[in-house]
Protein backbone atom coordinates (compact mmCIF):
# COMPACT_ATOMS: atom_id res chain seq x y z
CA UNK A 1 0.00 0.00 0.00
CA UNK A 2 1.20 3.49 -1.09
CA UNK A 3 1.20 6.32 1.78
CA UNK A 4 2.79 9.95 0.63
CA UNK A 5 5.25 11.28 2.92
CA UNK A 6 6.09 14.37 2.94
CA UNK A 7 4.62 14.40 -0.74
CA UNK A 8 7.01 11.26 -1.52
CA UNK A 9 5.46 7.57 -2.24
CA UNK A 10 6.30 5.34 0.90
CA UNK A 11 5.62 1.50 1.01
CA UNK A 12 3.51 0.31 3.94
CA UNK A 13 2.00 -3.12 4.78
CA UNK A 14 -1.50 -2.63 5.17
CA UNK A 15 -3.61 -2.21 8.03
CA UNK A 16 -0.32 0.40 9.33
CA UNK A 17 -1.58 2.62 11.67
CA UNK A 18 -0.75 6.91 11.77
CA UNK A 19 1.47 6.13 14.44
CA UNK A 20 3.41 3.28 13.31
CA UNK A 21 4.26 5.29 10.38
CA UNK A 22 5.47 7.96 12.61
CA UNK A 23 7.74 5.67 15.04
CA UNK A 24 8.89 3.84 11.50
CA UNK A 25 9.46 7.40 9.59
CA UNK A 26 10.26 10.01 12.16
CA UNK A 27 10.39 8.81 15.73
CA UNK A 28 9.65 10.81 18.21
CA UNK A 29 7.85 13.78 15.83
CA UNK A 30 5.35 15.66 18.28
CA UNK A 31 2.84 17.23 15.14
CA UNK A 32 1.37 15.09 12.88
CA UNK A 33 -0.08 16.48 9.74
CA UNK A 34 -2.58 14.28 7.84
CA UNK A 35 -4.22 14.93 4.56
CA UNK A 36 -3.59 18.86 5.40
CA UNK A 37 -5.17 18.70 8.97
CA UNK A 38 -3.22 18.05 12.31
CA UNK A 39 -3.96 14.95 13.60
CA UNK A 40 -3.92 14.12 17.44
CA UNK A 41 -5.32 10.34 16.94
CA UNK A 42 -4.23 7.25 15.74
CA UNK A 43 -5.88 5.58 12.73
CA UNK A 44 -5.90 3.21 10.06
CA UNK A 45 -3.64 4.50 6.93
CA UNK A 46 -5.70 4.45 3.66
CA UNK A 47 -3.71 4.21 0.07
CA UNK A 48 -2.60 7.54 -1.37
CA UNK A 49 -3.07 9.02 2.35
CA UNK A 50 -0.95 12.30 2.85
CA UNK A 51 1.03 12.46 5.75
CA UNK A 52 3.76 14.72 7.17
CA UNK A 53 5.73 14.18 10.59
CA UNK A 54 7.28 17.04 12.31
CA UNK A 55 9.57 17.44 15.28
CA UNK A 56 8.23 20.96 17.09
CA UNK A 57 11.64 23.42 17.41
CA UNK A 58 13.50 21.55 14.48
CA UNK A 59 13.81 23.44 11.43
CA UNK A 60 12.52 21.76 8.46
CA UNK A 61 14.60 20.97 5.26
CA UNK A 62 14.15 22.98 2.24
CA UNK A 63 11.98 19.70 0.66
CA UNK A 64 10.01 19.09 4.01
CA UNK A 65 9.33 23.09 3.72
CA UNK A 66 8.18 22.84 0.40
CA UNK A 67 5.95 19.38 1.16
CA UNK A 68 4.16 20.89 3.62
CA UNK A 69 3.31 24.11 2.09
CA UNK A 70 1.93 21.43 -1.08
CA UNK A 71 -0.12 19.56 1.29
CA UNK A 72 -1.62 22.84 3.13
CA UNK A 73 -1.96 24.82 -0.44
CA UNK A 74 -2.92 21.63 -2.75
CA UNK A 75 0.15 20.85 -5.24
CA UNK A 76 -1.78 22.31 -7.74
CA UNK A 77 -2.11 25.61 -6.29
CA UNK A 78 1.68 25.76 -4.78
CA UNK A 79 3.39 24.40 -7.95
CA UNK A 80 1.91 28.50 -9.42
CA UNK A 81 2.77 30.38 -6.13
CA UNK A 82 6.04 29.27 -5.88
CA UNK A 83 7.07 29.99 -9.33
CA UNK A 84 5.68 33.44 -8.83
CA UNK A 85 7.96 36.80 -8.51
CA UNK A 86 6.23 39.31 -7.21
CA UNK A 87 7.84 43.46 -6.51
CA UNK A 88 7.13 45.31 -3.41
CA UNK A 89 7.64 49.05 -3.07
CA UNK A 90 7.89 50.47 0.34
CA UNK A 91 8.19 48.72 3.06
CA UNK A 92 6.32 50.34 5.69
CA UNK A 93 3.16 49.10 6.97
CA UNK A 94 1.22 48.01 3.64
CA UNK A 95 4.73 46.99 2.30
CA UNK A 96 6.18 44.79 5.49
CA UNK A 97 3.16 42.80 5.82
CA UNK A 98 2.36 41.83 2.09
CA UNK A 99 5.95 40.26 2.35
CA UNK A 100 5.42 38.39 5.35
CA UNK A 101 1.71 37.17 3.84
CA UNK A 102 3.63 36.15 0.68
CA UNK A 103 6.74 34.68 2.05
CA UNK A 104 3.94 32.33 4.51
CA UNK A 105 2.27 31.36 1.37
CA UNK A 106 5.56 30.31 -0.09
CA UNK A 107 5.64 32.59 -3.30
CA UNK A 108 8.83 32.30 -5.26
CA UNK A 109 10.88 35.43 -5.03
CA UNK A 110 10.20 39.14 -3.49
CA UNK A 111 11.56 42.05 -4.85
CA UNK A 112 12.01 44.73 -2.16
CA UNK A 113 12.61 48.51 -1.89
CA UNK A 114 12.88 50.81 0.14
CA UNK A 115 15.45 53.87 1.52
CA UNK A 116 14.20 54.58 5.11
CA UNK A 117 14.83 53.13 8.28
CA UNK A 118 13.37 51.38 10.81
CA UNK A 119 12.00 53.97 13.34
CA UNK A 120 10.09 53.90 16.75
CA UNK A 121 7.15 55.54 15.54
CA UNK A 122 6.80 52.39 12.87
CA UNK A 123 6.64 49.55 15.50
CA UNK A 124 2.42 50.55 15.82
CA UNK A 125 2.10 49.03 12.22
CA UNK A 126 5.33 47.92 10.87
CA UNK A 127 6.40 43.94 10.81
CA UNK A 128 9.65 44.77 12.65
CA UNK A 129 10.81 44.70 16.15
CA UNK A 130 12.51 47.00 18.21
CA UNK A 131 15.87 45.36 18.00
CA UNK A 132 15.99 46.17 14.68
CA UNK A 133 15.21 50.05 14.61
CA UNK A 134 17.79 52.09 12.83
CA UNK A 135 18.38 49.21 10.52
CA UNK A 136 17.47 49.89 6.56
CA UNK A 137 14.01 48.47 6.66
CA UNK A 138 15.33 46.42 3.52
CA UNK A 139 17.83 44.81 5.30
CA UNK A 140 15.66 44.35 8.18
CA UNK A 141 12.32 43.11 6.42
CA UNK A 142 14.99 40.24 5.16
CA UNK A 143 15.77 39.14 8.67
CA UNK A 144 11.67 38.57 9.36
CA UNK A 145 11.49 36.64 5.87
CA UNK A 146 14.29 34.45 6.75
CA UNK A 147 12.39 33.49 10.02
CA UNK A 148 9.18 33.23 8.18
CA UNK A 149 9.88 31.17 5.39
CA UNK A 150 14.25 30.78 4.71
CA UNK A 151 13.20 29.39 1.36
CA UNK A 152 11.74 31.97 -0.27
CA UNK A 153 14.02 33.85 -2.92
CA UNK A 154 14.89 37.52 -1.38
CA UNK A 155 16.05 40.63 -3.91
CA UNK A 156 16.09 43.49 -0.99
CA UNK A 157 17.61 46.94 -2.29
CA UNK A 158 18.01 50.09 -0.11
CA UNK A 159 17.30 52.53 -2.78
CA UNK A 160 15.00 55.27 -3.70
CA UNK A 161 12.95 54.40 -6.22
CA UNK A 162 12.10 57.03 -9.19
CA UNK A 163 11.10 56.49 -12.70
CA UNK A 164 14.88 56.37 -13.52
CA UNK A 165 15.35 52.92 -11.73
CA UNK A 166 12.10 51.42 -10.73
CA UNK A 167 11.55 49.76 -13.97
CA UNK A 168 15.09 48.07 -13.55
CA UNK A 169 14.40 47.28 -9.81
CA UNK A 170 11.38 45.19 -10.06
CA UNK A 171 12.85 43.38 -13.94
CA UNK A 172 11.15 40.09 -14.18
CA UNK A 173 8.03 40.47 -11.78
CA UNK A 174 4.48 38.48 -12.22
CA UNK A 175 2.93 41.16 -9.81
CA UNK A 176 3.72 44.26 -8.67
CA UNK A 177 2.83 46.02 -4.90
CA UNK A 178 2.92 49.48 -4.47
CA UNK A 179 2.78 50.20 -0.83
CA UNK A 180 4.45 54.20 -0.23
CA UNK A 181 3.23 56.74 2.24
CA UNK A 182 4.16 58.94 -0.57
CA UNK A 183 1.53 60.40 -2.83
CA UNK A 184 3.85 61.75 -4.91
CA UNK A 185 6.01 58.24 -4.97
CA UNK A 186 2.43 56.57 -5.61
CA UNK A 187 1.92 58.61 -8.73
CA UNK A 188 5.46 58.11 -9.93
CA UNK A 189 5.14 54.01 -9.75
CA UNK A 190 1.42 54.37 -11.04
CA UNK A 191 2.25 56.45 -13.91
CA UNK A 192 5.67 54.57 -14.84
CA UNK A 193 4.30 51.31 -14.81
CA UNK A 194 1.51 52.43 -17.08
CA UNK A 195 3.59 53.83 -19.55
CA UNK A 196 6.14 51.15 -19.86
CA UNK A 197 4.67 47.88 -18.03
CA UNK A 198 1.42 48.23 -18.83
CA UNK A 199 1.21 44.34 -19.01
CA UNK A 200 2.35 44.16 -15.46
CA UNK A 201 -0.67 44.01 -12.81
CA UNK A 202 0.07 46.61 -10.19
CA UNK A 203 -2.06 47.20 -6.84
CA UNK A 204 -1.92 50.42 -5.28
CA UNK A 205 -4.28 51.62 -1.80
CA UNK A 206 -5.93 54.51 -1.07
CA UNK A 207 -7.91 54.89 2.33
CA UNK A 208 -7.10 53.13 5.22
CA UNK A 209 -6.01 55.58 7.95
CA UNK A 210 -8.27 55.39 11.48
CA UNK A 211 -10.08 53.02 12.66
CA UNK A 212 -13.53 53.02 10.66
CA UNK A 213 -15.50 49.87 9.95
CA UNK A 214 -13.07 46.89 8.00
CA UNK A 215 -15.86 46.34 5.51
CA UNK A 216 -15.40 49.52 4.00
CA UNK A 217 -11.97 48.51 2.67
CA UNK A 218 -12.42 46.55 -0.26
CA UNK A 219 -10.42 45.61 -3.63
CA UNK A 220 -11.81 46.60 -7.06
CA UNK A 221 -10.36 46.62 -10.46
CA UNK A 222 -10.25 50.53 -11.71
CA UNK A 223 -8.53 49.66 -15.21
CA UNK A 224 -7.00 46.76 -16.90
CA UNK A 225 -4.10 45.39 -14.82
CA UNK A 226 -4.40 48.30 -11.90
CA UNK A 227 -6.46 47.27 -8.74
CA UNK A 228 -7.29 50.01 -6.06
CA UNK A 229 -7.41 48.70 -2.40
CA UNK A 230 -9.10 50.54 0.20
CA UNK A 231 -12.23 52.99 1.26
CA UNK A 232 -10.20 55.48 -1.02
CA UNK A 233 -11.40 58.15 1.86
CA UNK A 234 -9.91 57.80 4.62
CA UNK A 235 -6.08 59.19 4.24
CA UNK A 236 -3.63 60.13 7.24
CA UNK A 237 -4.21 63.71 8.57
CA UNK A 238 -4.20 64.83 12.54
CA UNK A 239 -6.68 62.90 14.36
CA UNK A 240 -6.66 59.60 12.14
CA UNK A 241 -3.57 58.27 12.09
CA UNK A 242 -2.35 54.86 10.70
CA UNK A 243 -3.14 52.26 13.05
CA UNK A 244 -2.14 48.38 12.37
CA UNK A 245 -5.49 46.43 12.04
CA UNK A 246 -6.59 48.74 9.43
CA UNK A 247 -3.28 48.81 7.79
CA UNK A 248 -3.19 44.96 8.47
CA UNK A 249 -6.43 44.62 6.66
CA UNK A 250 -5.54 46.59 3.40
CA UNK A 251 -1.94 45.08 3.04
CA UNK A 252 -3.78 41.22 3.63
CA UNK A 253 -6.38 43.02 0.21
CA UNK A 254 -3.29 43.09 -1.28
CA UNK A 255 -1.71 39.83 -0.70
CA UNK A 256 -5.07 38.23 -1.59
CA UNK A 257 -5.44 39.97 -4.93
CA UNK A 258 -1.57 38.57 -5.78
CA UNK A 259 -2.88 35.07 -4.77
CA UNK A 260 -5.30 35.59 -7.42
CA UNK A 261 -3.24 37.18 -10.21
CA UNK A 262 -1.01 34.29 -10.01
CA UNK A 263 -3.54 31.96 -10.22
CA UNK A 264 -4.59 33.62 -13.17
CA UNK A 265 -8.25 33.96 -11.23
CA UNK A 266 -10.40 37.32 -11.24
CA UNK A 267 -9.10 39.59 -8.47
CA UNK A 268 -12.86 40.63 -7.64
CA UNK A 269 -15.92 38.54 -8.62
Amino acid sequence: MIILVHERPHEVVPGTTLFQLRDEVKPGADVIVYNGALAATDRALQELDGVHFIRRGEMPSAAEMEALLMARHTPGVHERVRQGVVGIAGLGGLGSTVAVALARTGVGKLLLADFDVVEPSNLNRQQYGVDQIGQYKADALRQVLAQVNPYVEIAASVIFLDESNVLEVFSGVDVMVEAFDSPAAKTMILKTFRKHRPDIPLITVSGLAGYGPANRIRTRRILKNLYLVGDEETGARPGMGLMAPRVGIAASHQANAVLRLLLGLEVED
